[in-house]
């Protein structure tokens, strides 16, 4: 084995490390919750427990995704007629499907579970490791067109990840508090 795979490699392990501690740090904060408990807004806010995790996992499996097939894996088409100054202003007469269930991802649904929840974000884990233990972590791909990428920006499927760890990282604090709210009881 040359020193470059065995870089790759340690890397590789690193990155999924990183990012099985992150989603252990999120998911901690659901245990012995009950189902109802997960759509709680304890907070100002408008997130709930379930809604981060649910939120995260989509996230996961669409950044993966776009590592994989690069920015088509990313729809953000917009109705005819429809604009993103229209989107920004709150105007638009059509919202994106897209966009409806960016929404919802934020919130429990009827019908949800914490054993449903989870067992997705544990698929979506399992994907995103065989993704991780074979791509090539330097391939670039454009980042979508839309207003909250710089134009012409692109990101490596190593950005990918580290992206996605962050992420993963910054709702699991965010969870912290909202268990907190919820019951007193700390992931930590």
């Amino acid at each position: 084995m040359t020193t470059a795979t065995t870089t790759t490699d340690g890397e590789r392990a690193d990155l999924i490390a990183a990012l099985a501690a992150a989603r252990a740090a999120l998911t901690s904060t659901v245990r012995g919750l009950a189902d109802e408990q997960l759509g709680e807004t304890p907070t100002v806010s408008a997130l709930c427990l379930g809604g981060l995790i649910k939120h995260v996992a989509s996230a996961e499996e669409g950044w993966l995704r776009f590592a994989v097939e690069g920015p088509s894996a990313m729809r953000h088409d917009l109705p005819e007629g429809v604009t993103w100054a229209d989107i920004e202003a709150g105007t638009a007469r059509v919202i994106p499907e897209w966009m409806i269930e960016y929404q919802d991802d934020f919130r429990m649904l009827p019908g949800e579970t914490l054993a449903g929840i989870l067992a997705r974000y544990e698929q979506v884990a399992a994907r995103s490791e065989d993704i991780i233990a074979t791509a090539d972590l330097s391939v670039t791909h454009p980042l979508p067109d839309v207003p909250w990428h710089e134009p012409g920006a692109v990101r490596s499927v190593r950005g990918v990840l580290t992206h996605v760890i962050a992420e993963t990282a910054q709702h699991a604090g965010h969870a912290d508090i909202l268990r907190e709210a919820i019951d007193g009881r700390r992931s930590s």
